[in-house]
């Protein structure tokens, strides 16, 4: 009986390590720090890349100009928004 519980727990263990090492790189999180400062910087990306672009701008639009994550544009939309620095203008973002 030992030896059938020795060899289960081998089986587990090999299966759990194969599990592990097929699992994408992709799947890693990004973390992102939600405090004032970080929002600022993210707002900071944001307001420039309106700015020089000097037009309505969706999400996915400044993800692509700033090279942020959608979260962190939106951070820094949010922040701009409170601010009365944007206005909404058919699902994208202008200045205001």
């Amino acid at each position: 009986m030992a030896e059938k519980k020795a060899t289960r727990s081998a089986a587990a263990k090999a299966t759990t390590k194969a599990a592990v090492k097929k699992a994408p790189a992709a799947a890693k999180k990004h973390e992102i720090f939600v405090d004032a400062l970080n929002a600022g910087f993210r707002a900071g990306d944001v307001y420039e890349a309106l700015h020089a672009a000097d037009e309505a701008k969706t999400v996915e639009e400044l993800v692509k100009l700033t090279g942020k994550t959608e979260v962190e544009v939106l951070l820094g939309i949010g922040w701009l928004l409170k601010e009365g620095k944007l206005k909404g203008d058919n699902g994208k973002v202008v200045l205001a």
